[in-house]
């Protein structure tokens, strides 16, 4: 409640939908602030008339909000940089163990993960690919049958969706965190991932990039062939001082990670004001 009244935080999503009832809220006293993750591919027109009816619009990052100006014009726009809850540290596996959280997409290019991976069944490591089976189902079966034709399914796991302790067994055997999106409005699995004091990959030009920031846990690659992710991954997992350099950094970003604390303070400061 702020001075009496309600205010509403309505997902971009659902506000692009309705710029009118908006507009009708605003107008009638109501604040609402929109919650843009990034700009939508469709329907710009809507997108445009929600924002500019809105009482002010937050972003979880820099790169997010960047992309809603280039789209729209220059935006009012507060940042509310999603925060982590530390973990206890991951203890690693023999053979290295690589993750990759998130729903099975093709935005997050677990395909392209498989096929970097089976260029180095030569040196030791396991992998699981952690996220919905259910959000695409067709690309969800072409992730699997990358698995199948690369007959690496002894080493390969797609877990379908986990949570709780199951999660947390993975994140515990993990020794790198692989989110290699197309695109992504921040990243909360590279948060996750250095919350658990394990290194990062990501993919440059997405906001995962600017999760990882420049606490040297990890890398961001140009990804435009999947030359430079085997090559990344094969220097990773033959180069012992590689690997401890990236988890030394990862444990020291662990100490320093966000909480959602300061999360909550920037959006009740955005609306207070």
């Amino acid at each position: 409640m702020l001075d009496g009244g309600t205010t509403v935080i309505a997902d971009g999503l659902v506000a692009s939908g309705a710029p009118e009832a908006i507009a009708g809220a605003v107008g009638k006293g109501t604040p609402v602030w929109i919650l843009s993750h990034m700009a939508l591919a469709d329907h710009p027109e809507r997108e445009a008339k929600a924002l500019a009816a809105a009482t002010g619009i937050i972003c979880p990052s820099a790169h997010a909000a960047a992309e809603l100006r280039t789209k729209h014009g220059q935006q009012d726009i507060v940042i509310a940089t999603p925060g982590a809850d530390k973990a206890d540290p991951a203890k690693g596996s023999q053979p290295p163990h690589i993750v990759a959280v998130g729903a099975l997409l093709p935005n997050k290019s677990q395909t392209l993960l498989v096929e970097a991976l089976s260029q180095i069944r030569d040196e030791p490591w396991t992998a699981a690919l952690i996220g919905s089976n259910d959000a695409d189902p067709r690309y969800a079966a072409e992730v699997r049958d990358a698995v199948e034709h690369h007959a690496l399914q002894n080493r390969i796991s797609v877990t379908g969706e986990l949570t709780g302790e199951a999660l947390e067994d993975q994140w515990r055997r993990a020794d790198l965190s692989v989110l290699i999106s197309r695109s992504e409005s921040y990243g909360m699995a590279v948060s996750e991932s250095l919350a658990h004091g394990i290194p990062v990959l990501v993919r440059q030009g997405t906001g995962a990039v600017e999760a990882l920031g420049d606490t040297r846990a990890g890398t961001a690659l140009e990804l435009q062939e999947t030359g430079n992710l085997t090559n990344t991954l094969r220097s990773w997992l033959t180069d012992p001082a590689l690997q401890e350099r990236w988890r030394n950094s990862a444990l020291r970003a662990r100490d320093h990670l966000q909480g959602w604390d300061t999360t909550a303070a920037t959006v009740l400061d955005a609306l207070q004001r």
